[in-house]
């Protein structure tokens, strides 16, 4: 309940404080020059604090952003090992822009300024960063503020809810066609290097990304069964990924050419306890086929296409290639579409004739 008390200084002028005691609330106290103002204030104080909003508030007057990235870097980073050195230059990033601003003056339009910053800068190699890039500083920035809303209450909501997220391009897909194939599988197995032939085998027939292959264990595979187990992927899933024909043979050709002290399937030579870095041998290989605008991520697009085109539904890729949801593999719908059109017509043929 709310007490005002009329009281007069020494040089005469009137002041009324006001003074607020609820059960299981410690008291709040605050001094005003007009009786209707603390009228208001205590309305609205003692109106806050059974909505249990107005210790929030005053927690968001008591720190920065700063404090709050810097919070978030010491608890929650190393919590989440992957990509932490990342997030932790976006985070910085937030920092250096919006460091100085108290949570309770954080508001949509000061992210929404700083975001479009993001979208017409320029990026270390020259080019102007990508909205991909983009949604990537805010998807960093409002997971801490909404930890700092939801367990330190330094905040009663967190202001990202209200800021346009930049529409991401749709990703590209390239894929090897039947010749590219082909030529490409020769170049790598010509290759002076060992791993590549193998590795580049693996990654088309399975979709594994190109840290969880060159990852890989001994110990993740079961020859046996023919199938190898994800234990630390992307989205922090563990997944099973088959293992036939052609890759399946050269696993078991390369588990009987390595020592049996060596734990990674693709060991550097230099650092056998790293895998082995495959860029130059991988790009030699990609002019030896004539193949243009063809990087490794792309396999997995090739992977994709391959199952559509043998079959598959999207779900099934999407459950292959480690995907939560199907909004990745949409990409592929229209290959999807054009295997289902060949599927429908054959049948019609076989039904009707020409």
């Amino acid at each position: 309940m709310a007490y005002i008390q009329e009281r007069k200084t020494e040089d005469g002028k009137t002041h009324f404080r006001v003074q607020i005691r609820l059960r299981g609330f410690p008291t709040t106290t605050a001094t005003f020059e007009r009786k209707t103002d603390a009228k208001l204030w205590a309305q609205q104080t003692e109106s806050a604090m059974r909505e249990g909003r107005h210790f929030k508030t005053i927690e968001a007057k008591k720190h920065t952003l700063a404090d709050l990235i810097d919070r978030y870097i010491e608890n929650v980073i190393p919590t989440k090992p992957k990509n932490a050195k990342t997030t932790i230059a976006q985070l910085q990033w937030w920092k250096d822009q919006l460091g100085y601003c108290l949570l309770s003056d954080l508001t949509p339009a000061l992210i929404a300024e700083q975001r479009d910053k993001l979208l017409k800068g320029i990026t270390v190699k020259g080019t102007i960063r990508s909205p991909s890039t983009v949604v990537r500083y805010l998807a960093a920035l409002s997971h801490a503020l909404t930890i700092g809303m939801k367990e330190w209450g330094w905040l009663d909501d967190s202001p990202m809810r209200k800021v346009r997220k930049p529409t991401e391009p749709r990703g590209r897909v390239r894929f090897l066609d039947d010749q590219e194939r082909i030529s490409l599988l020769n170049a790598c197995k010509d290759s002076t290097n060992p791993y590549l032939h193998p590795a580049f085998v693996l990654a088309i027939s399975t979709g594994m990304r190109q840290g969880e292959l060159m990852n890989l264990r001994w110990e993740d595979i079961d020859l046996f069964s023919g199938r190898i187990i994800l234990n630390h992927t992307k989205n922090g899933d563990r997944r099973l990924v088959p293992v036939r024909g052609l890759a399946l043979q050269l696993l078991l050709e390369l588990k009987n050419k390595q020592k049996k002290d060596i734990g990674l399937l693709f060991p550097s030579h230099e650092n056998p306890q790293k895998p082995m870095d495959l860029r130059f041998p991988w790009e030699q290989a990609l002019k030896m086929a004539h193949i243009r605008g063809y990087k490794w991520h792309d396999n997995r697009h090739s992977c994709a296409s391959y199952l559509l085109m043998n079959g598959a539904s999207l779900a099934e890729i999407a459950g292959i290639l480690g995907h939560k949801t199907l909004a990745m593999v949409k990409r592929y719908a229209h290959m999807s579409e054009e295997h289902t059109s060949k599927i429908v017509e054959k049948m019609n043929l076989k039904l009707f004739g020409a």
